[in-house]
């Protein structure tokens, strides 16, 4: 179904692998267009966790070939393009995604990383913006993304040498939720997915649009928690849930 994505859904998580292992699985405009399709994809699932094939890369970066003689306005169209398809299409989801990065996660891999709600990292991994070295900035929401998260100070400092951190650093500095060895990253990926299945899915939904709020220009994000907020007491699974609660038993949740 796709030429540069392998996909698995099972136990309620929809598995994404970018599998581009000889181009150490750098993001072209197909592979854009088939993760914007994949992460869409409608079935049972209640989290997404997305890695890269093989142990050297999660994405080292944009397929620099395909844009090496663009014009400003294409290069303009080109950023758009894919911050409209793919890395706000992430951020908006209406379900989690949990960012694998295994390995080398730079340029346009970081951004997808930074996109995603929730970041584990593989102890070898390395993570940068090394785009200036390149005589160009980053353009899938890098400068933006990674300032909101570690402070304008050190995303200046990250886009500015081009110099790629380590995973340590890079949970010190909170652009990673958690480290672990290679062998164990999906698997700590999936013990975080497993804690949000047993959750309801429509107050999850609710606390996305309620995040995100507080990193949209012209939108209070107070006002934005307050009207998430009192759209689940209209839900059944805040019926479920605190029925469930009263009467000291799990919620089933039905996700509407």
């Amino acid at each position: 179904m796709y030429n540069n994505l392998i996909f698995e859904n099972r136990d309620h998580i929809l598995y994404i692998t970018i599998n581009r292992p000889k181009q150490l699985n750098a993001l072209n405009k197909e592979t854009i267009s088939e993760l914007n399709s994949c992460l869409q994809t409608e079935g049972n699932h209640r989290v997404i966790i997305l890695t890269g094939s093989g142990e050297k890369a999660f994405v080292a970066g944009a397929d620099i070939k395909e844009f090496a003689d663009f014009s400003v306005e294409e290069g303009k169209k080109l950023a758009l393009d894919g911050q409209i398809k793919l890395f706000n299409t992430i951020e908006n989801l209406h379900i989690p995604v949990i960012a694998a990065v295994n390995g080398f996660a730079l340029g346009g891999g970081l951004e997808l990383a930074l996109a995603s709600h929730i970041r584990i990292a593989s102890d070898n991994a390395m993570l940068g913006l090394p785009e200036v070295s390149l005589g160009v900035i980053p353009g899938y929401g890098g400068t933006q993304r990674l300032a909101h998260m570690v402070g304008r100070g050190k995303a200046n400092e990250m886009i500015f040498t081009a110099k790629m951190i380590s995973a340590k650093e890079a949970l010190e500095w909170g652009l990673v939720n958690h480290v672990v060895p290679q062998e164990e990253l999906l698997a700590k990926a999936e013990s975080i997915a497993k804690q949000i299945i047993k959750n309801s899915g429509v107050a999850i939904e609710a606390a996305i649009n309620a995040v995100n709020a507080n990193y949209k220009d012209g939108v209070d994000g107070f006002n934005k928690e307050i009207e998430e907020f009192g759209k689940c007491f209209g839900t059944n699974d805040f019926k479920e849930g605190t029925d469930a609660f009263l009467n000291k038993r799990k919620p089933i949740f039905p996700g509407k």
